[in-house]
């Protein structure tokens, strides 16, 4: 029997479909391995959304590290990347993000010693659920509910490698979320490019609150996670999120993207809102969803970007006060506008605003974390911690970070009191 190894990276959905393709593999007699080492073929799914420099490490880390082993390369793959995988592994069949149901013609081929590139899309947009799938965490069901992006940003290759949007069918999510709970699921992740963007395809607003409502719907006890979503498709349907995201099945947690805290850079970029209607949308959310936790997202160095547009961003991730911020440096990506636009900002610029933004979100986090002690409830173990440190991580219901020292199951709901805390977590002790 062969075994299968696969390697996951990037976002849920890419995590999502990588369950896919081992279910189908699984179903069709094939091995899912543990490690590389045991494996005859190695899957990696890479992301290249935020540049192909990191997947390429990636890829040639594992060809290096296993040079005797037959390789795949999956996910989002782009014309411009083809190549330059060539010139690490010439041996190594490509799988993309549309073709995922092929996965077993693809492994066979491999294991034949005929490497293929299965690229194009099929006519037909993929449904990529209901689908056999291998979880890798039988307490997370992570659940696409859609595919491609309805939006345009100037910097992104969302659309080169996904398409445009396309809303899988309601009832079928609830089924696959049904069937995930049955099977002792206690997270349902849902996730897309855009969760907001839900249905945009068909009508001038999202569906997604009266997805989420039929998915608090279902029996059991169980946390759903709502996935990134821009703001402007949110803010037509603020009230209606509140109110879901007020149920007791609901983590208190949106990922928003900002981007940038200059209107000129956000026009520039194809981003639909201001910073100050981000601002008021975020204001209006924590005044009314206790303990909300906000992760958001910055890019550093976006063309045009002079340094008061970057203090504007600073001023702007210090007033919304997310608990989380990720930052980016700009990379232009071939086949977006973005990569062909004046005042390109060199790199050493960008990476220094970079520092400097984290930094001064870091002190802030830390003080934020603090509210946390003393804190007393319940988390849903989620997974393990660092290895040989007898600790677990847990989720609590504002998808808090906890650190408990113990032995637990996935899955598993544990009271706890917070009486620590890092810049990265909060530290719970069992009650």
């Amino acid at each position: 029997m062969v075994k299968i190894y696969f390697k996951t990276f990037g976002c849920p959905t890419n995590f999502s479909e990588s369950e896919v393709m081992m279910g189908i593999l699984e179903k069709s007699d094939f091995k899912i391995a543990e490690s590389p080492e045991n494996a005859f073929v190695i899957v990696l799914n890479i992301c290249t959304v935020k540049g192909n420099a990191t997947a390429l490490r990636e890829i040639r880390s594992f060809v290096e590290k296993y040079p005797n082993k037959k390789f795949i390369i999956a996910g989002c793959i782009t014309g411009d990347i083809v190549p330059k995988i060539r010139e690490i592994t010439g041996e190594a069949s490509l799988i993309g993000t549309h073709n995922i149901k092929e996965i077993v013609q693809v492994v066979e081929e491999t294991i034949n010693d005929n490497p293929v590139e299965v690229l194009i899309p099929p006519v037909e947009p993929s449904i990529k659920i209901g689908i056999p799938r291998v979880r890798k965490n039988p307490s997370v069901a992570i659940i696409p509910i859609g595919s491609g992006c309805s939006g345009n940003c100037a910097y992104c290759s969302v659309k080169v490698v996904k398409g445009e949007l396309v809303s899988y069918p309601m009832e079928t999510i609830l089924e696959e979320a049904r069937k995930a709970k049955a099977r002792g699921a206690r997270q349902i992740w849902i996730t897309a490019q855009d969760t907001a963007s839900y249905m945009l395809e068909s009508q001038s607003k999202t569906k997604l609150p009266e997805l989420i409502r039929e998915i608090i719907k279902i029996p059991g006890e169980f946390k759903i996670r709502i996935g990134m979503m821009n703001i402007n498709n949110l803010i037509p349907v603020i009230d209606e999120m509140v109110e879901v995201m007020n149920s007791g099945k609901v983590f208190k947690f949106l990922h928003l993207p900002l981007q940038s805290g200059s209107d000129k850079i956000l026009k520039s970029m194809g981003r639909k809102y201001t910073a100050r209607e981000f601002q008021k949308a975020v204001e209006k959310l924590r005044e009314n969803i206790p303990k909300l936790t906000i992760s958001t997202d910055i890019i550093c160095g976006f063309p045009g970007e002079d340094g008061e547009d970057f203090l504007k961003s600073v001023r702007m991730v210090e007033e919304i006060n997310p608990d989380i911020l990720n930052v980016s440096k700009f990379r232009p990506r071939p086949g977006t506008p973005a990569a062909e636009m004046e005042g390109q900002v060199d790199g050493e610029t960008a990476k220094e605003r970079s520092k400097k933004i984290t930094s001064a979100f870091e002190w802030k986090v830390y003080r934020k974390n603090k509210d946390w002690l003393g804190w007393t409830g319940d988390i849903i173990i989620e997974e393990d911690g660092k290895e040989g440190t007898g600790t677990f991580i847990g989720r609590n219901s504002s998808y808090k970070p906890v650190i408990v020292t113990g032995k637990f199951k996935l899955g598993e709901l544990v009271k706890v009191k917070i009486d620590a805390y890092t810049k990265h977590d909060l530290r719970g002790l069992l009650v």
